[in-house]
């Protein structure tokens, strides 16, 4: 029986650099707190919890007295009973710690990939910082991290079998089944199948030995859209799905659904990543490599159209492009004499390669002590005061049941705290609200013409505005209305008993 070697039993570079992730994106800088930055994760871990108490799914809403009862899809929620279970052992800062995992280990795989399929380390660590930077504007504590996680390895999963085609490839049915109660995102899946698909047979019409690739693709495509019928709702879930994504009033109003606004810089990463793809994407096409080039071209189109899309641009895209400028700075490199800075860095990374390839159980421990450098004053136990009400949310009024006008992000903060005691008329879900809901939500958010009416009609008896919000200027003069309280960030409003007693409601 042959013995372990030393070395396997040894920390490898990719072990550190996996806690390395975990410092630079969580433990320094804002700290684990910046992944509660979105009011979503406060509905996402009250679903959960209704999940875990009811042992069923919701099939009508839960959380709002605008549509109280109407059928509603919890489409994530096997991701909502993951995040319930951490904060239900841990709190927020169990939350959190999860979803920075998930993250760091989206990244360790997208290197690994890299490097797999013959970038070097040098190459594929700029590479994958880049993409983790582009990422990070989707850096939240929301189910989507589940499908950049289940996309980097099921796009490594399909580039391995072009290589070697085998069985292998057809774990991603039963993935997509898990996939399809965790996020939305499987649909991502289906395109990368689909456009493989269409890459090859693309390739076999140019004269190329593409025609058993399509076919087996094609029919991976079938298999893995059949195993998405594998959630609580049918196919009633994909009719839902398509109506969001087709909605034009989503596309105009929802910040994440527009295009991108180069201004900060995160977007900055992206934009290199996405003008150093299409440039590769062209090289490509010059070589007839339809099948590579094919996804690089579609997910740029749609990360230009929805913001949404730049994560999903990087993950599938950067393992790619780290592989082709490995190999033009190699051939670079060896045109040049052997002691060229070009040529004596193509060296380096080299051998830094395959200390690199190597992962153990060192792993975790590195995340662990990472984990444990977090100073007591970094751990979250509560949503961000810089963005939510934190201290006026505590008020006896707003778990009272009295109907709350609010903003959206400030509703999922209330269902948080409150629920089942509060409900809201609007929160983060937007795919359930709607223009119905949507449209007057924003005709009072901006204290446009009418706004007494819809208090009004909706009979609010409470408003928890942002102070520079229009309303709550205006309800400041408003008869009618009082202020209970108020801070830097929030003012809370009060209907007063004069106002219904004289019958003006």
């Amino acid at each position: 029986m042959r013995s372990l070697s030393p070395v396997s039993w040894l920390p490898s570079l990719s072990d550190v650099l996996f806690g390395a992730l975990v410092v630079w994106l969580f433990v320094a800088g804002s700290g684990w707190e910046g992944l509660l930055t979105d009011g979503d994760t406060g509905w996402h871990i009250r679903v959960g919890d209704y999940i875990l108490e009811t042992r069923s799914a919701p099939t009508r809403d839960l959380f709002s007295f605008s549509k109280e009862g109407e059928p509603w899809y919890a489409w994530e929620w096997l991701a909502d009973v993951a995040f319930a279970l951490a904060h239900r052992r841990w709190g927020l800062a169990g939350v959190a710690v999860f979803s920075g995992l998930l993250i760091s280990a989206t990244a360790i795989i997208l290197f690994r990939q890299m490097l797999w399929r013959g970038a070097s380390a040098l190459a594929a660590l700029a590479v994958v910082l880049l993409a983790t930077g582009a990422g990070s504007m989707h850096h939240l504590a929301r189910p989507h991290l589940f499908t950049l996680l289940l996309l980097a390895i099921s796009l490594w999963v399909l580039e391995r079998d072009r290589r070697t085609p085998d069985a292998v490839v057809w774990i991603l049915v039963p993935l997509t089944a898990l996939w399809v109660n965790l996020h939305g995102g499987f649909l991502a899946l289906l395109a990368g199948i689909v456009l493989l698909a269409a890459g090859s047979t693309a390739e076999a019409l140019a004269g190329g030995p593409g025609w058993a690739e399509a076919r087996r693709y094609t029919l991976l495509t079938v298999c893995c859209g059949a195993a998405t019928l594998v959630n609580p709702y049918g196919f009633r879930l994909h009719l839902h799905i398509a109506r969001y994504l087709h909605s034009d009033w989503i596309r105009n109003r929802v910040e994440e659904f527009q295009s991108p606004q180069f201004r900060s810089e995160n977007l900055l990463h992206f934009e290199l990543l996405l003008v150093a793809g299409l440039l590769v994407a062209g090289w490509l096409l010059s070589k007839k490599r339809l099948a590579d080039a094919l996804p690089v071209v579609f997910w740029a189109h749609c990360s230009l159209v929805s913001v949404r899309h730049a994560p999903v641009f990087a993950v599938a895209c950067a393992p790619l492009l780290a592989a082709e400028l490995s190999g033009v700075w190699e051939r670079w490199a060896g045109s040049l004499a052997p002691r060229s800075i070009p040529a004596v860095v193509a060296a380096t990374s080299r051998d830094l390669t395959a200390g690199f390839r190597r992962a153990t159980a060192w792993t975790w421990l590195f995340a662990g002590l990472a984990i444990a450098l977090t100073p007591s004053s970094k751990w979250p136990r509560d949503f961000p005061v810089s963005k939510f009400p934190v201290a006026l949310a505590g008020r006896p009024e707003l778990s009272s049941g009295a109907r709350v006008f609010t903003s959206d992000e400030w509703g999922d903060y209330l269902i948080y705290r409150a629920w089942p005691r509060q409900r809201v008329f609007i929160d983060g879900r937007s795919d359930f609200y709607g223009q119905g809901i949507g449209e007057p939500y924003l005709e009072l958010m901006r204290g446009g013409q009418g706004w007494e009416k819809l208090l009004s009609l909706h009979g609010f008896r409470l408003a928890l505005l942002p102070a520079d919000w229009p309303l709550a200027s205006l309800l400041e003069r408003a008869p009618g209305w009082r202020i209970v309280t108020r801070d830097g960030r929030a003012v809370l409003f009060e209907r007063t008993k004069d106002l219904e007693a004289n019958g003006t409601e």
